[in-house]
């Protein structure tokens, strides 16, 4: 069900899509800040002699303080112009980043990853509050696709290009690569996202938690927290260790690492345009159904690559990034327009808490699940695709009851 909301802002073609291109750069590297730590995995357990449930805690706290700093961006994310205060958050971040690349030690590598997820975590939130002020419904599933390339663009050159810097020099570069980029976004952000002040008029005088407590008593609101939950836990409960398992149980080196990314990010940036397109044409819901029912097959058969060899495992790893990635085109295109206008900036930042929360708990259960043998051989990583399937379906199953404003 569709619901008329504000008029949305105009912008030409043209500055609507530089806008959508900063924007996704700007999710680039707050994507990439995240996923470079996956393939980084094996170099960081050794460099700070740390067991796998260590490196999964260094996961996890970053997602729990992008979580918590979402839960307090909600009392006062509605009550500024939008521009501005994402262009303080993404500062911050990038100073936290270059923290990450100086820190000698897991213990102030741990400080600098919370610091990075404190500002990081509210930015996914920022991008698509501003999305759905400015994009409206009927084109915003293409909208969604762009800033979603964001995912593929990360593997396709950031991931492997992190790991052949990490290779050649070490673990630090990578992460003074991602805030060297930042730094320049910054400025050709201030240039290009307009002024964003119409949520301010109609909050009227409402006080930061009235606004929260008018979000949280919207049943609407709720389910789409739930649906967006549910489909971020599925992801997240595989990708954080399919490096560790596929360099412990499939017989890959290093070296063979940059191609799972590189085939699996080239094709999901040619099918998030698609699936962007289709979303727009088919509809959210019907699209998302087709994508996160196909993607079923890959979170299934991704955890039971032993003894394939690499033609397998690339067509394999390549199908779970292209669906897995594939159904949040729609998902957060319905989830975009289930917020109430007035309080969408609260309601977005709370969603991107529960999505933290959700990668977070996801992978510290993931690290607790799979086991090691005396021969290094991960072991129940089966089980995380069990719990990524169940919770997939219930996702899909709370995604019909969603109602979305336009």
């Amino acid at each position: 069900m569709q619901v008329n909301a504000a008029p949305h802002p105009t912008l030409t073609p043209r500055r609507e899509w530089a806008l959508l291109l900063i924007l996704a750069g700007i999710q680039f590297t707050h994507i990439l800040d995240f996923m470079i730590m996956m393939p980084l995995g094996p170099q960081l357990t050794q460099a700070f002699a740390i067991p796998d449930s260590k490196f999964g805690l260094l996961v996890s706290a970053y997602t729990f303080a992008a979580g918590a700093s979402g839960l307090l961006a909600s009392l006062y994310i509605d009550r500024f112009e939008r521009r501005r205060l994402l262009l303080v958050l993404y500062f911050l971040f990038a100073v936290a980043t270059l923290a990450c690349g100086l820190a000698p030690t897991y213990e102030s590598l741990m400080v600098a990853r919370i610091a990075a997820g404190l500002f990081g975590g509210i930015l996914s939130a920022m991008i698509q509050t501003i999305v759905a002020d400015i994009i409206p419904f009927e084109r915003r599933g293409k909208a969604m696709g762009v800033i979603m390339t964001s995912f593929s663009v990360s593997t396709v050159m950031g991931v492997p290009l992190g790991l052949f810097v990490a290779t050649k020099s070490d673990w630090h570069m990578p992460f003074f690569g991602i805030a060297a980029i930042s730094f320049l976004l910054i400025v050709a952000a201030w240039k290009v996202i307009p002024s964003l002040k119409g949520h301010l008029h109609a909050r009227g005088e409402t006080g930061p938690l009235q606004g929260i407590q008018e979000v949280l008593r919207d049943p609407n609101h709720l389910l789409a927290f739930c649906f967006s939950f549910c489909l971020i836990f599925a992801g997240f409960s595989i990708i954080p260790y399919i490096t560790i398992y596929l360099q412990s149980n499939s017989v890959l080196g290093p070296s063979d690492i940059p191609l799972i990314y590189l085939a699996g990010g080239t094709a999901t940036l040619l099918s998030a345009q698609i699936i962007g397109k289709l979303s727009d044409r088919l509809g959210k819901l019907k699209m998302l159904q087709i994508i996160a029912g196909i993607a079923m097959v890959p979170m299934a058969l991704i955890t039971l690559t032993e003894n394939m060899g690499i033609v397998s495992i690339l067509i394999i790893t390549t199908c779970f990034f292209v669906f897995v990635s594939g159904r949040m085109i729609p998902g957060m295109a319905m989830v975009s327009a289930a917020g109430n206008p007035k309080n969408r900036g609260t309601f977005m930042t709370l969603n991107s808490s529960m999505q933290s929360a959700a990668m977070g708990l996801a992978a510290l259960i993931g690290g607790h699940l799979i086991t090691r043998t005396p021969e290094g051989l991960i072991e129940n990583y089966w089980l995380c695709s069990v719990i990524a399937i169940v919770f997939n379906i219930v996702a899909l199953l709370i995604a019909r009851q969603i109602r979305m404003y336009k």
